[in-house]
Formats: C-alpha cells, structure tokens, sequence
C-alpha cells in the first residue's frame, strides 16, 4: 500500500518536530485517553527533549471491564495507527518512525507490528507490556515476531507485570532492552520521569543524539 498524497491526521494530540525526521507514535492503555498516564507526560518530554513529532493517539476505548473483548477492536487500532504513520510521512516529512505502547496500547501496537511490519518503523517502546489472552492479544507472544530494536519497561509492584516481564527475559539482547522500574505498580504513578529519562537516554542512543 502506498502513501497517500494527503493524508489526514488522525485523532490524537500532535506535537510539532520541526525540522526533525524522528517521530514517536504513542498509544495509551485501556480506558484511557492520548493524554493519560505514561502517554501523556512521555510525548510531552520525548518532544520538549529532543525536538521529535509526537503523536498520542486514540485507539478503540470499550466500556467492557474484560480485556479479551478489546480483541475485536483490533483492526480498528491498526487503521488509527496506519493513519498516524501515513500523516507523519506524507505530511510531515518523517523518514524514521518509534512506535510506543502502554498497557492495551502495547498489546494494539505490537500485533500491528505483526501483522504490518513497516519498514519506516525502526524500533520499538512497550510500557506494561503484558502477557496472556492469545492472539493477538499477548503482547509476550507478540515480541517473539518483531525484528526492530526494543526497550521493554515493566513494573514489579504488581506480580503479574513482574511475571509477564520475567518471561521476556529471554529476549534480551544488544537490540532488546529491559527497564525495570522499582515500586511502581500499573499504573506507574509518579514515575514519569523515571519513564522519560528511561525512554529518552534509549532514543538518544538509537538516533546518534549527542546533544541538542
């Protein structure tokens, strides 16, 4: 599929990167918002420290409490997210792409990784990442088919984050890095800059940044 002449953004929250070709593509948990936790002050600090678009987008909220109902909205998120990708290239002039999910976002997003590998999309950003429901639900089993630099970050207040975390750890690698947050359950309240720095220092590193 090719990109289009125009392309539309889609719902979301865009911050302007300038003369910058690096875009990070966010997308929040369940029930949330593109302003939410975890998304919201990550794409606010990705952008203020170094000069990357951002986009939070909205993907498919249910009010169903079962995690395993959100697998029908699937198709759903991967159109927002191509849309995202086709808007950031065409309109904005972006060459390299990060895409970022927390919680039911990085579910979404790495099954869309699975089933549309893009070549514009040149690493990975899993918040929460958890595991459990099949396909394409498990975010675990997810991983095992993506080929792009990763940087897993999980909580160990919470045990199944811990337990889910633990299971990727043989997935560690140069290109596969895990970041282990200290105290924080889920939610990962009041831990935003302990994400950022996390996230940032891995960009940095990815894109040759050495200062700004």
């Amino acid at each position: 599929m090719g990109i289009p002449a125009h392309a539309e953004m889609p719902t979301g929250l865009y911050l302007e990167g300038k003369n910058s070709t690096t875009a990070v593509i966010l997308a929040h948990g369940r029930a949330l918002s593109p302003d939410s936790q975890v998304v919201g002050p990550l794409r606010r600090s990705i952008n203020k420290e170094l000069g990357f678009h951002t986009l939070s987008l909205q993907v498919p909220v249910l009010s169903s409490t079962n995690y395993l109902d959100y697998a029908r909205t699937f198709p759903d998120a991967f159109r927002v997210i191509q849309e995202a990708i086709d808007y950031l290239t065409s309109e904005k002039g972006v060459k390299r792409i990060y895409l970022m999910g927390y919680s039911m976002g990085a579910r979404m997003t790495t099954a869309f990784l699975v089933e549309r590998p893009t070549p514009v999309i040149v690493g990975y950003i899993g918040v929460g990442l958890l595991q459990g429901g099949g396909k394409p639900l498990d975010a675990n089993q997810n991983l095992l088919s993506i080929r792009l630099p990763v940087i897993d970050i999980f909580a160990d207040g919470t045990p199944f984050d811990l337990k889910s975390a633990e299971n990727r750890r043989p997935l560690l690698s140069d290109t596969f890095k895990q970041v282990r947050i200290a105290g924080a359950d889920h939610s990962f309240q009041g831990n935003d800059n302990r994400i950022a720095q996390a996230v940032i220092e891995w960009l940095k590193e990815r894109e040759g940044v050495t200062q700004r």
